[in-house]
């Protein structure tokens, strides 16, 4: 009754595989007992009465009055609905509990134990490969929050637009501390709403000739990827990270002969 990409799908309802299984079961009878659902779903019947307890706790089942004890199926939009709000009241509670550790002294212990450890590092070493491209826009992210002169960016034309979403507020944060923010890249139709939206905060300049992507920051911090934006896929994109000061101000040169061009 149940392949497995079905199942694998009802995870992102926050079920485990016998949950999905025993819930599934149950909506295909409406109404069940324990044991004729652990007969149809092929859950162990000493794990089905556990299953069961957890769902009825996350809002999937209703526990019949009366016996035998049977069990009845909530709608699935409606059970979509409690998920939704359960993951949303769950984030906004993780949120409040990480703004509070700002205030908590294991925060400055933990910020102690960085910079002891950076402090023996050969400089060198202060390098990263960046898998995913999520991974390597929080690294860039993090580079541009940390500017104190300048950030150069050659990027392409699909970039441009991801940056003007992903990267706006941390460029926007960068430019109101002074830090002055170049920009060389393709401005075509296709990524002129992206221009207007950087251009408050940053001096953006047509450059199509080079099909690079690479971040510089304060002629220390680099970051560039590896593989040609028209082919890479997101969770496949590869970016490198280094703390070089004298390969970042090779890549500036780089960059200041494409930009007087």
């Amino acid at each position: 009754m149940m392949d497995q990409r079905f199942l694998s799908k009802l995870k992102e309802f926050g079920l485990n595989s016998y949950e999905a299984k025993i819930w599934s079961a149950l909506l295909s009878r409406g109404i069940s007992s324990a044991g004729e659902l652990s007969d149809i779903s092929n859950v162990p019947r000493s794990r089905a009465y556990d299953v069961l307890e957890s769902l009825e706790k996350k809002g999937f089942i209703i526990m019949k009055i009366g016996k035998p004890i049977k069990y009845i199926a909530v709608e699935p939009q409606e059970v979509l609905e409690r998920v939704k709000q359960r993951v949303h009241e769950d984030a906004l509670n993780h949120a409040n509990v990480l703004e509070e550790l700002k205030k908590d002294t294991i925060l400055d212990e933990l910020e102690l134990l960085y910079k002891q450890g950076v402090d023996v590092i050969n400089p060198s070493e202060l390098s990263g490969s960046l898998r995913d491209r999520t991974n390597m826009y929080n690294n860039i992210n993090t580079m541009i929050n940390n500017a104190e002169k300048f950030v150069l960016i050659l990027t392409s034309a699909k970039e441009l637009v991801r940056i003007s979403e992903s990267l706006k507020k941390s460029i926007e944060r960068a430019a109101k501390r002074g830090v002055k923010i170049k920009i060389a890249a393709p401005v075509t139709k296709e990524t002129k709403k992206a221009v207007e939206i950087l251009e408050k905060s940053a001096t953006i300049k047509h450059m199509d000739t080079v099909r690079s992507r690479f971040f510089v920051v304060d002629n220390k911090e680099v970051c560039f990827a590896l593989l040609d934006d028209d082919k890479a896929i997101p969770s496949y994109d590869i970016g490198i990270w280094l703390n070089s000061p004298f390969f970042a101000q090779t890549l500036q040169k780089m960059f200041e002969s494409v930009w007087i061009e």
